[in-house]
């Protein structure tokens, strides 16, 4: 029976495929698609993104029932949380600008599995997301035609009464994916324009909500005697904020287009910034002057805009705020169709995917197979099933990649920069050709003995120390640590850092309520994950990092992109366990797929085995001298050469 068991070498193996991370092109600007993208073009991609239907429904429902005019609060913290997961998505953007969003940012970092699963759970994400949006179109425009397209259908089609499906096909939401479909099927510019002319009608509207609502405004609605600023306290405010963080989620269609980005490097922050600091700006804008228009605890959560103008005796007010509506829905539609179909292909270019969504049309140079694929399948979600119940799933998948991105900076940043590998020169050995000092963006892996010779007799203190390594103030007190890989200790510092943000949460989450802790056990778990949770951040900035780099680079890390992953997991332990149960089935499906087809035609799986390559190690002795051992290094599918009749003496 042992001899069926795997040995200890294949599982190894097999976990380091699975960790593998995507190798990157030596030219990252150089793509199949068409860069054609401006700031300003990204910018209104991601505030079409953001600035949806919630703008007219998410502030009255939160101000109602959660936090009142304290709703203004939410957004402000909301949009300083999303703050935190924009920048991780900036700098990422500006350094790899290719397309695939979180999925990219991932593989590039942490490795294939875990990209994997992140992208499996965007991809469903944009799916329900997309035909949510539509549902809520279709049922807006019916509302203004006083429900007739919704009588219509259920009397000459019918009505059911199936368990997760709807009470009656929606024909008008699966049209208008279809219709979005052939436009984001035109290519790039065509999209864009098309996104152009429904953000500015809907900022128009934006504009004329404002203006109006503080001429209307009332300060008395916010007195003591209609409950205050903030009826709901504390805890109020923190449950609008946890609702309000969702309606930022839309910025990363901006990391999704960087591929298509004319100059992505500068491009991609500066929209980032841009389009979440506009979204922030009027949701909080509308927030106070809706609250200030009437009382806040007379809203209509299900159209608190357009009933605000009707109390005030602007009922044609009413119109211009359904075409805005309408307006922003159509941007967040154009926002999902023209994401989805480029996560999935850059799963099928590095062949975790069906090779077949791969395909980039010659002419419109876009993804048409996959843009036609998965429009069809949003049209058929929106027409046949009841979305409200999967709605909620939308978040878990937003915030696992929020976590997964915020992770992959911080172990990118603290990795080696990976190098252009010089032609070797004849015997196997590396090009003599004088090595020269890297530039800015030159990335190098092998050091001439000329650069380790000036390592002799320096100050240890001021020598230069490469990224992932101990700082030289910490070595006299964590010298231990010295003899790891670089980057090795940070890694399994994220790691930790994660787990006790898992712990943490929990218990805050669950400590009082579901475990019934009792106070002294409580504040206890809460002090030990919090010194976890603390050690394992100065641990990671203990060591040195990466410098000068001319793309953008998130400020205070290791600590902006950790607190972005506390405040993530913390949302996500808030969900329902039914959520969790949908995504633990959701995940089950996505590691059938990858292991069934992505793990064997991943392109890392057909690089391997590798050429023989050649490692270089420099000892430096106390006497001074310095001696340059190569031994060649061949992979374990080949048979061992014997590396002492390799060692050669590293005098030029």
């Amino acid at each position: 029976m042992a001899r069926w068991l795997p040995r200890s070498t294949d599982l190894t193996r097999f976990c380091q495929k699975l960790n593998r991370v995507k190798t990157l092109e030596d030219d990252m600007m150089e793509t199949s698609f068409n860069r054609c993208l401006s700031t300003i073009d990204l910018t209104l991609l991601g505030i079409g993104g953001m600035v949806g239907s919630g703008l007219y429904v998410l502030t009255g429902t939160v101000a109602k029932e959660m936090a009142g005019p304290a709703v203004i609060v939410s957004f402000i913290i909301a949009g300083f949380a999303s703050l935190l997961a924009a920048l991780c998505y900036a700098e990422f953007g500006a350094r790899v600008p290719k397309t695939g969003s979180a999925y990219m940012f991932t593989y590039v970092s942490v490795g294939e599995i875990w990209a994997f699963l992140i992208g499996w759970n965007v991809l469903l994400e944009y799916m329900i997301g997309g035909a949510a949006v539509a549902r809520a179109w279709s049922g807006y425009l019916d509302s203004i035609f006083n429900h007739k397209i919704k009588n219509f259908t259920e009397t000459h089609v019918g009505t059911w009464h199936v368990p997760f499906l709807a009470h009656y096909p929606d024909f008008l939401a699966a049209a208008i994916l279809l219709v979005a479909t052939a436009f984001i099927s035109f290519g790039a510019r065509v999209s864009s324009w098309l996104n152009h002319v429904f953000s500015a009608i809907s900022m128009g509207v934006i504009l004329f909500i404002l203006i109006m609502g503080f001429i209307l405004a009332q300060p008395k609605n916010w007195s003591a005697q209609e409950g205050g600023f903030a009826p709901y306290g504390l805890s109020g405010i923190m449950a609008g904020t946890a609702t309000c963080f969702y309606a930022f989620v839309g910025f990363d269609v901006i990391a999704a287009s960087s591929e298509e980005a004319r100059n992505p490097q500068t491009a991609v922050p500066r929209a980032i910034a841009f389009s979440l600091g506009l979204a922030t700006g009027a949701y909080i804008l509308v927030s106070v002057v809706l609250t200030l228009m009437v009382p806040w605890h007379t809203l209509d959560p299900e159209s608190a805009l357009a009933d605000a103008f009707y109390r005030r005796g602007y009922a044609w007010a009413g119109f211009l705020v359904a075409a805005g509506s309408i307006c922003a829905m159509n941007t967040v539609l154009l926002s999902n169709l023209f994401s989805l179909p480029r996560i999935v292909y850059a799963m099928a270019e590095d062949g975790l995917f069906f090779r077949v969504f791969s395909r980039v049309h010659p002419r419109t140079q876009v993804p048409v197979i996959g843009i036609v694929v998965f429009g069809l399948l949003m049209a058929l979600l929106a027409l046949v099933f009841d979305l409200e119940a999967l709605v909620q799933f939308l978040s878990i998948g937003t915030l696992l990649a929020y976590t997964f991105v915020a992770a992959s900076i911080i172990v990118l940043r603290f990795q080696q920069q990976k190098a252009d590998v010089p032609a070797p020169a004849a015997a196997g050995r590396p090009s003599p050709e004088p090595h020269e000092g890297p530039s800015a963006g030159e990335l190098k892996e092998y050091e001439s003995f000329s650069d380790k010779l000036q390592l002799v007799d320096r100050d240890k203190s001021k020598e230069h120390r490469e990224p992932g390594q101990l700082k030289a103030t910490f070595e006299p007190y964590l010298e231990f640590l010295s003899d790891f890989y670089p980057g090795e200790v940070v890694t399994v510092a994220v790691v930790t850092l994660m787990v006790s943000a898992v712990c943490l949460c929990s218990v805050l989450v669950f400590g009082s309520t579901h475990l019934h802790l009792p106070t002294w056990s409580y504040s206890l778990l809460l002090v030990l994950f919090s010194l976890g949770f603390l050690l394992s951040l100065l641990l990671i900035w203990a060591h040195e990092q990466q410098r000068g780099t001319q793309t953008f680079q998130i400020p205070l890390v290791p600590l902006s992109p950790a607190l972005s992953i506390l405040l993530n997991i913390y949302l996500m332990l808030k969900l329902s366990y039914m959520t969790w149960l949908r995504f633990a089935i959701w995940l089950l499906l996505g590691l059938l797929v990858y292991f069934g087809y992505g793990v064997w035609h991943s392109k890392e799986n057909l690089r391997e085995p590798r050429e023989q390559r050649l490692s270089a190690r420099y000892v430096v002795f106390p006497s001074g001298s310095l001696e340059e051992r190569v031994q060649p290094v061949q992979p374990s599918a080949q048979p061992a050469s014997r590396p002492d009749t390799d060692t050669a003496d590293g005098r030029r």
